[in-house]
Formats: structure tokens, C-alpha cells, sequence
């Protein structure tokens, strides 16, 4: 009868231990090495600087150059894929038979509208008209003096002063020419036998334009 109870409570306690391991072995998370890489949206180019980490772990890395990145993680952790200028990416690592675990994650980008910040030096607006209008410009000077030279009426005392230049000299020395091969079978009109200038030469003596041109 002994026996039998020893036996008994034998098989229990081999029974509890067994049940306690299995239990224990069900309750442990398994090492899972987390690994990828990032990419801006559905390009196949890396981002680096990304922040991988898991938050209530307090672990993470960096992505390298290439987008790369590999960290130790445990099944069920939530591991959050942040950067600036994105949008954040979580995911939970899921229970696997291997000890490995490799993705690919693409990035959106996030834009940020920021809201409207106006600057104003002058506390009121009658304060920035005075300061406005007695704004002198660096250049003012020289403004003022090309004004001055390209006014209407200087440019056209300046035409009237400026002799011929080569082109000028070049047509009238043409015209001339063309005249006189034009006038050369020509006899040249004199004013002494004009009729008109006679008759012009008479009145002014009967009117005493002479007389007038002497007291003068």
C-alpha cells in the first residue's frame, strides 16, 4: 500500500514539473534578429538616418547610407520606424520558427504646411510709409545723373551739335556726286538772268529796302 502511494505521488511531481516546463517555455519570447531595408516610397533607393527602435524596450539603431539596418528584437514587440521629414511606420514582430526576420519598409513622405508668420519692422504703418519714402537708394546718385543725360530735350540739343561721322560724310559725299553726273549736260542757272529775281530786285528798291538797311 506504501508503495503504491509513493508511486503515486511519484508520477504527480514528474507530471507538475513537466507542465511547469512547458508552461515556462510557452511563457518566454523568443530573440527574433530584426533586419531590412528603408526605402523612399516606391523607389529602391535607401534613406539613411532612419530611427528604428522599440519604445517600451528602450532600444534601436540608425539605418546606414545604403537604408540598411539589423537589431536583436523579441517576438510581440512593436517597433516604431520614425524620420524627419516622413511619416511614422509600426510594426509588431511576429513569432517565426527561424531566429531571423527581414523586410523592406517604404517611407511617405510627409508634408508639413507651416501656418503664415508675417514680419514687420515698423510698429504701425504710417511709421513705415515716412521711412519708405525717405528711402535713398545706394545707386540714387547715378540714377539721378543718367535721367539727367537721357532727357528728351538734351538729346536732341546733343544731336543737333554733333558733326557728321563717317557714315553722314560717306552720303553726302554721294550725293554730291550723283548731282553732278545728274546736272553735267546742264548749263548752271544764273541769277542775273532770272526774270523773277529782277522783278523781287525792283520792288524792294520802290519799297526802300536799301534806304532802310542804310539807317539801320
Amino acid at each position: 500500500m506504501n508503495r503504491i502511494i509513493y508511486i503515486t505521488a511519484g508520477l504527480l511531481l514528474v507530471t507538475g514539473l513537466l507542465t511547469a516546463t512547458h508552461a515556462q517555455a510557452q511563457g518566454e519570447r523568443k530573440v527574433i534578429t530584426f533586419s531590412g531595408i528603408i526605402v523612399e516610397g516606391d523607389s529602391s533607393y535607401g534613406v539613411r538616418g532612419v530611427h528604428v527602435y522599440v519604445p517600451r524596450a528602450g532600444r534601436g539603431t540608425v539605418t546606414d547610407q545604403f537604408g540598411y539596418f539589423s537589431m536583436p528584437t523579441l517576438v510581440g514587440d512593436t517597433v516604431v520606424i520614425s524620420a524627419v521629414g516622413y511619416k511614422t511606420h509600426k510594426m509588431v514582430i511576429p513569432r517565426r520558427e527561424d531566429n531571423a526576420f527581414s523586410v523592406m519598409i517604404n517611407l511617405k513622405i510627409e508634408s508639413t504646411f507651416l501656418p503664415e508668420v508675417e514680419i514687420l519692422p515698423f510698429p504701425t504703418e504710417e511709421l513705415f510709409k515716412e521711412a519708405f519714402i525717405a528711402l535713398k537708394l545706394p545707386d540714387q546718385e547715378k540714377y539721378e545723373n543718367m535721367e539727367r543725360n537721357l532727357a528728351q530735350e538734351r538729346l536732341v540739343r546733343m544731336s543737333a551739335a554733333m558733326p557728321m561721322d563717317g557714315s553722314l560724310n560717306y552720303r553726302n559725299y554721294m550725293n554730291t556726286s550723283i548731282n553732278t553726273m545728274a546736272n553735267r549736260n546742264f548749263a548752271t542757272t544764273l541769277p542775273l538772268l532770272n526774270p523773277f529775281a529782277w522783278a523781287q530786285f525792283i520792288q524792294s528798291i520802290k519799297r526802300g529796302d536799301l534806304k532802310k538797311k542804310k539807317n539801320d
